[in-house]
């Protein structure tokens, strides 16, 4: 059965068991990966197949899921089922919405690639704390998900080979680190290629052999990082792998500490008293203040703009900047470890970023004044806080739209409630705010 060649067999609505195949989504050089519709589940799944005309694709698969069982984590894709189908050896896994080498061709904040940065060295760390190395690492092997969730894929080479490289006179090709191309993988190996992803991710550019900075998208580099964010790059991408980072965790730690050490800084206050007197834009802030402050609780600032914001909102309404209030002191008791938002200790999941499930700690539920709503999910039936995108007991999408409190306006894409007198941008989903 393996040795017929799988490609030209899987065409659009054709069976395989219980799914259907909705179209192919990639090809690599042991398997296909097809976007497949689940009939019994009622779900879109991703369904990875062989297609070598020997064994040596279906050990490759095998191995893939042996390895990803053993990892659980929000950042890494999860196994759903892996089973023999009609002779095939098929594995089926969460269907996202598309790869970090498709997101990083177009525009990304700072904040948003910060964030995903976050999530993809969480993955990685967590791989190595488990004695794994993955040795794929790169953009392709990166899924998005709704929320902006990122998750690692394709173990499918982690420790046992690895994958068909090109020669090149210029010295190793894309995100392979030097003694892994000699046949050699380490954990450095992987910090080596999480660098290099991290540096495309950050100044959109993927610097080539000898690696000698400043490498190519040096500027944009310095534009839009720290300098501690550029050494821990600097450090991961070393010819040497005995001056890189041990392994993912040491990278991850320091990582983490240099984001706290971001947050820590002062803010430049707004005087309101100065000779010159008031600006327009901070007598505009003052008014909407004065209308929205209370039903939108926007008791933070802006982290470009200065602007009044809340941690609820996606976007900056005056200047359109991502999460705009990240690393503000929250009202709330703790904090969510992706978006940095405020959350409660009695909620499993974040209400704002779709965030991983939290440590539990307390089985009790306690109550609070800002509940205004229930869950549509009648097995669950939560109570909701205003402008929550995801019911923090059960993970359900929020789908009624919400509305703003003395306004009548909404906005045209995601129809949430919207301060269009005020507003440059949707604050739920930064559409621009046109004003008739």
């Amino acid at each position: 059965m393996y040795g017929r060649r799988i490609d030209t067999l899987l065409r659009t609505r054709q069976k395989l068991g219980k799914y259907r195949i909705l179209g192919r989504i990639s090809s690599g050089p042991m398997a296909d990966v097809y976007r497949a519709y689940d009939s019994i589940q009622k779900m879109n799944v991703a369904l990875k197949i062989p297609k070598a005309d020997d064994n040596s694709g279906n050990e490759a698969v095998l191995h893939e899921v042996r390895v990803a069982t053993k990892l659980k984590h929000p950042n890494i894709l999860s196994v759903l089922n892996a089973s023999y189908i009609d002779g095939h050896f098929v594995i089926a896994m969460e269907l996202g919405l598309e790869s970090l080498a498709d997101r990083v061709e177009r525009r990304t904040s700072i904040a948003r690639a910060l964030d995903l940065a976050g999530q993809g060295l969480a993955a990685l760390a967590h791989a190595h704390d488990n004695r794994i190395i993955h040795c794929d690492i790169k953009p392709e092997n990166f899924i998005l998900f709704p929320g902006n969730q990122l998750k690692l894929a394709d173990f499918g080479f982690a420790k046992i080979s690895l994958r068909t490289l090109k020669a090149s006179g210029s010295g190793t090709i894309d995100y392979i680190a030097p003694e892994q191309a000699m046949g050699r993988p380490k954990f450095q190996s992987d910090v080596f290629s999480m660098g290099l992803v991290l540096y495309r991710l950050f100044s959109g550019k993927l610097p080539e052999w000898p690696y000698e900075w400043p490498m190519v998208g040096n500027d944009k580099l310095n534009a839009r990082l720290r300098p501690e964010l550029i050494r821990i790059l600097q450090k991961a991408i070393q010819l040497d792998p005995s001056k890189r980072y041990r392994d993912a965790v040491q990278m991850q730690a320091d990582f983490i500490q240099s984001q706290s050490q971001a947050r820590k800084q002062k803010r430049p206050k707004i005087r309101n008293g100065n000779r010159r007197g008031t600006s327009w834009r901070q007598l505009q802030w003052r008014e909407f203040q004065a209308k929205y402050r209370r039903a939108l609780d926007t008791h933070h600032h802006c982290r470009r703009c200065e602007g009044p914001v809340s941690e609820s909102m996606q976007a900056c309404p005056w200047c359109g900047f991502d999460n705009p209030a990240r690393g503000c002191d929250s009202k709330m008791p703790s904090s969510c470890p992706r978006c940095e938002r405020g959350v409660k200790n009695d909620w499993d999941y974040c209400a704002w970023c779709y965030g991983p499930g939290f440590v539990e700690e307390t089985s009790r539920r306690y109550p609070d004044k800002r509940y205004s709503a229930r869950c549509a999910n009648k097995r669950c039936g939560g109570r909701l806080m205003p402008f929550m995108r995801y019911c923090p007991w059960c993970r359900t999408k929020v789908r009624r739209p919400w509305k703003l409190k003395g306004s009548r306006h909404s906005c045209k894409a995601c129809n949430w409630g919207i301060a269009r007198d005020f507003w440059n941008y949707c604050a739920w989903c930064r559409e621009p705010v046109r004003r008739e």
